[in-house]
């Protein structure tokens, strides 16, 4: 039985193409589930080549007016899907929920976050500086300025269902480039339901289009070698990041990948014990610790181990598990039961090893992908959860004495995308932060994700940056032009 909601009437299930929804060209359709209540909301088209080679064309025709444009005209536009989505982030929180399963003030969260790309982008549409200098020897003029990219393909996953998309469609908008945006199969619908809202803001046909898909690897393999493709965004797992960027390579595309992480935390001594677990809580638990910049290994100084424990075992315990629409409950469903189950293993692979489980620590009977908030303490360096992302609500705790040996390890890892450092002491927290080789580090606080902030990491975790002025350059080239006068 398919969901029908207000909200969203009709609720879009269709590829978008073309400023239309429609079918796909087989009419293969998927469905999409509630992962509180594993029940159908709704049956969406699936993308096949033909569909993508449509949707191609489509952006190629409309970008090239668009880049036209002056740099106010589609800061005008971006500045208008930002009031239109802020007018209906219940609506879109409520989808999201429905879709990825997370409570209700992580999807408000969400929500708030995505619109704020729009904003963000819309203020840096205007502002691509170029430079105009004398080459010193020479003594020509250097003039350099900034050129949209090409077409842009955008591939996210699904456990930001909105944010991810408007990371990556905003910035290509402000800087000129026309779209295809492949949402993750478990959570198209908040994609498909943004559309109407880029129409009403001014968004021309054919700029953006949405082809959701159950043949993601195929499809986006043949984007990605269609000569007009010449940026590819991707946000999700390093191995399928490694996958896309050998695709990349036969055209030589301009990559931009944010990818896994494994986020060390670090408690000192000295640290104020309420601050860090408030930040760890926040770096753990938003989105239900499905994110690469959760918090995946918590080292706490002996001195305070203890006293740490303690209160971050009451403030995991505290929270209340259950379906995300209740607007009572603190932490909803994991997003299907692939990654509940993983969960589940990680948990029994560190209790085998001798870790404690101090709260939580098993499946909860019924229905849903629910696991509950769990924390665990003496965990050993050769538990599973140490060297992979836990992505769930999972809080793995080790100790540490010497800052040397907390430094080396949380640098051991293949990622580098985030970490947390909670100290009083400013003058050696900035020396631990500087010495940490992560693209971020969040220094008192458990939340670094910004729009107006370079987010992405290091090492393996990716390639590039979304948000910050560096964003919008993602989509564009350089143009140097020798001339003297």
């Amino acid at each position: 039985m398919t969901y029908h909601d207000p909200k969203f009437d009709p609720l879009p299930t269709d590829l978008y193409i073309d400023g239309a929804f429609r079918p796909g060209a087989d009419g293969t359709r998927f469905d999409v589930l509630n992962p509180a209540t594993e029940t159908i909301i709704a049956s969406v088209a699936s993308a096949e080549i033909a569909d993508a080679d449509a949707a191609l064309d489509a952006a190629e025709r409309a970008m090239a007016d668009w880049a036209a444009r002056t740099p106010r005209a589609r800061s005008e536009v971006l500045r208008k899907a930002w009031e239109l989505m802020t007018a209906r982030l219940d609506d879109f929180a409520h989808l999201i929920t429905l879709e990825n399963g997370k409570a209700r003030a992580d999807a408000m969260g969400e929500a708030t976050y995505a619109a704020e790309f729009f904003r963000w982008f819309a203020e840096e549409a205007v502002r691509a500086d170029g430079l105009i200098t004398q080459a010193p020897a020479s003594g020509a003029r250097i003039l350099v300025q900034h050129k949209p990219a090409g077409l842009a393909v955008l591939v996210t996953p699904w456990n930001y269902p909105a944010a991810m998309g408007t990371r990556k469609i905003a910035p290509a908008l402000a800087a000129g480039c026309g779209v295809v945006i492949k949402p993750a199969s478990e959570t198209p619908l908040t994609m498909l339901a943004l559309m109407p809202l880029l129409e009403e803001a001014g968004v021309p046909p054919g700029l953006v289009n949405v082809l959701p898909s159950r043949r993601s690897g195929a499809l986006v393999d043949h984007m990605l070698h269609d000569p007009r493709v010449r940026v590819v965004s991707f946000t999700g797992s390093t191995g399928v990041g490694r996958k896309l960027l050998k695709s990349a390579a036969d055209q030589v595309l301009k990559p931009a990948m944010e990818l896994g992480g494994n986020a060390p935390l670090l408690v000192f001594e000295d640290a104020d014990l309420d601050v860090a677990v408030e930040g760890t809580m926040l770096a753990k638990m938003r989105n239900l610790g499905e994110a690469c910049t959760a918090a995946n290994r918590i080292y706490v100084h002996r001195d305070v181990a203890s006293a740490f424990t303690e209160k971050l075992t009451a403030a995991m315990s505290a929270l209340k598990l259950g379906d995300g629409t209740d607007p009572t409950v603190d932490v909803g469903p994991l997003v299907n039961a692939d990654t509940r189950d993983k969960v589940a293993q990680f948990v029994a692979d560190a209790v085998a090893k001798g870790a404690k489980i101090e709260c939580g620590g098993a499946v909860p009977e019924g229905t849903g992908y629910f696991y509950p908030p769990t924390v665990l303490s003496n965990v050993p360096e050769t538990a599973d959860c140490v060297h992979d992302e836990i992505f769930g609500p999972v809080a793995a705790l080790q100790t540490f004495t010497e800052v040397e040996d907390v430094i080396r390890r949380a640098n051991d890892t293949e990622y580098g995308l985030v970490a947390y450092v909670f100290s009083e002491d400013m003058k050696r927290a900035l020396q631990v932060c500087e010495r940490l080789d992560y693209g971020m580090v969040g220094l008192n606080r458990g939340l670094v994700s910004d729009p107006a902030a370079p987010f992405g990491g290091t090492k393996q975790s990716g390639l590039g940056r979304e948000g910050g002025h560096e964003g919008m350059l993602e989509f564009m080239e350089t143009q140097y032009i020798s001339a003297a006068w």
